[in-house]
């Protein structure tokens, strides 16, 4: 991969910097990461370069991994709008959306600024709908094991020793929930997403990991049940990161139904 650096306007923020590491040639894929950084989405976003005919981008969102963040870029919607100009600046067209998580909740933010560059979008276990009795695990009270266990189907290959890092990666691990804090505002939803997603028009295919305790199935059902193009599809394995779980089943699945 290729690591570029950007440097775009939103009218209401002025300049803003992104960085993005960029793979491959073909079909375009914007991959948006979801609270643990980009290296939830470097991997796979490899993996899906080297395998198939594609163009991958994968930007960190800015705040993440000690990156500069702007004051006036704070919300989700403002991210969208930055991606949306990204896209713009590189002008690609055909583009598939693909976000976990928040970066689900961006890509669905994406999806009603309307562009025309963007064909589809893929939420894979992606935040920011609010469901009665179903609501998603707090991010910023939970302790590390406890994340592990209900983030992971089997959490012991991604099991870190946290006295083993360096000062460099904790400081970007506070760096990572410092900035969702700051997009969320310290809450994994907006009251008003669930309504308007019925206006969504775009293709839409919704993946989620069967053993997710981050926001589960019947949350996940939920969030393509409101979406009139969506498609909903389980990984089996997999929790709240499939595409690291289960990256070849996650690839095939966006494959074959975008590709």
């Amino acid at each position: 991969m290729t690591t570029i650096t950007k440097t775009l306007t939103l009218d209401d923020i002025g300049p803003i910097g992104i960085s993005l590491d960029v793979a491959g040639e073909g079909k375009p894929f914007l991959l948006l990461h979801g609270g643990g950084g980009p290296d939830t989405m470097s991997g796979f976003g490899r993996r899906l370069a080297e395998s198939r005919p594609s163009r991958v981008l994968i930007p960190t969102h800015a705040g993440f991994t000690s990156t500069a963040r702007p004051e006036g870029l704070d919300t989700i919607r403002r991210l969208a709008a930055l991606y949306v100009a990204l896209l713009d600046d590189l002008a690609l067209n055909d583009v598939t959306v693909v976000g976990n998580s928040i970066g689900g909740w961006v890509a669905v933010e994406m999806a009603f600024i309307g562009s025309p560059r963007v064909s589809g979008i893929v939420l894979i276990d992606a935040v920011g709908i609010d469901v009665a009795d179903r609501p998603v695990a707090d991010f910023f009270t939970t302790g590390y094991d406890e994340f592990l266990e209900l983030a992971f189907c089997d959490p012991d290959p991604f099991r870190v020793d946290p006295g083993s890092l360096s000062a460099a990666a904790l400081a970007a691990a506070a760096a990572n929930r410092s900035a969702l804090a700051t997009y969320t505002g310290g809450h994994m939803n907006d009251p008003t997403l669930a309504r308007r997603l019925g206006s969504l028009e775009i293709p839409t295919l919704v993946l989620w990991g069967d053993c997710d305790r981050i926001a589960g199935l019947d949350y996940g059902r939920a969030y393509a049940n409101s979406i009139p193009t969506a498609r909903f599809q389980i990984i089996t394995d997999a929790g709240h990161l499939p595409q690291l779980e289960k990256p070849d089943a996650v690839l095939d699945a966006i494959w074959n139904n975008t590709g």
